[in-house]
């Protein structure tokens, strides 16, 4: 297994022989506007992509976790083939359809692809009426039997849903969407250094990558935040924190 970062949530997984992309945003730097209703007025993504789009190898299936415009963007579907698989939440098809692609799953609890079982987990996106704003989102679990196990859990706060497929897969590895983003009003809709800190101690038996930093003006804790702090609870051994384009 191989992991690589390409920035915020946008994951290049080499797995079991298939190349899959997750969450791919391929927007150019500053193009977007601001996320509304949030602390700073900084256009997004706040940084390029690592390298050229021109370099990216064609991807054997595409996983989104969920639409928001962070996860899944125009440019992305403009850019991508449309007939590369994607695979997706239940719901969230159409919008794939609708943009020409050809050969789309929504991934109801498992599916198995060419010799990797991918299991759909669930997860909070915040609290509150926040929390339901945001609407479903998903993570996936990986398994072959000639990898590790990964899970990537997607948009979600530390919850239940987390707990839940941590003591049911017991990961050897676990892709958390760090950052704390989060809006003007309300709870962070993202995991926190708190968050990721809670995560550790509950399953010390997980490596864990945090990613979702430093690319989006609503997510306030950067990368530094997050390894001054695992540093300060001894948890630089479990927890990788990679830079744009780094492999895990």
């Amino acid at each position: 297994m191989k992991l690589q970062l390409l920035r915020h949530a946008t994951l290049w997984l080499e797995y079991a022989g298939i190349q899959f992309l997750i969450d791919p945003m391929f927007s150019e730097e500053g193009v977007n506007p601001p996320i509304v209703n949030t602390a700073n007025s900084r256009r997004n993504p706040l940084v390029s992509l690592p390298f050229p789009l021109d370099e990216l190898r064609e991807p054997d299936a595409i996983i989104v976790t969920h639409l928001h415009g962070d996860h899944w963007d125009a440019a992305a579907a403009e850019k991508l083939s449309k007939s590369t698989p994607i695979l997706c939440q239940p719901g969230d098809e159409g919008t794939f359809t609708a943009a020409g692609f050809s050969s789309v799953t929504a991934v109801q609890e498992t599916l198995t692809l060419q010799g990797v079982t991918l299991v759909r987990t669930g997860g909070q996106h915040g609290t509150g009426e926040i929390g339901k704003l945001m609407g479903q989102v998903s993570g996936f679990v990986f398994q072959a039997a000639t990898e590790p196990t990964l899970y990537i859990a997607g948009d979600t706060i530390w919850c239940e849903d987390v707990q839940q497929a941590l003591e049911a897969h017991q990961p050897d590895w676990t892709v958390v969407n760090a950052g704390g983003a989060q809006f003007v009003m309300g709870d962070p809709i993202t995991m926190n250094a708190n968050d990721v800190v809670s995560l550790c101690r509950y399953a010390p038996f997980s490596k864990v990558v945090a990613v979702h930093m430093d690319a989006i003006n609503h997510c306030h804790v950067t990368r530094e935040d997050l390894r001054n702090r695992v540093t300060a609870e001894g948890l630089e051994e479990q927890v990788a924190i990679p830079e744009d384009g780094e492999w895990v």
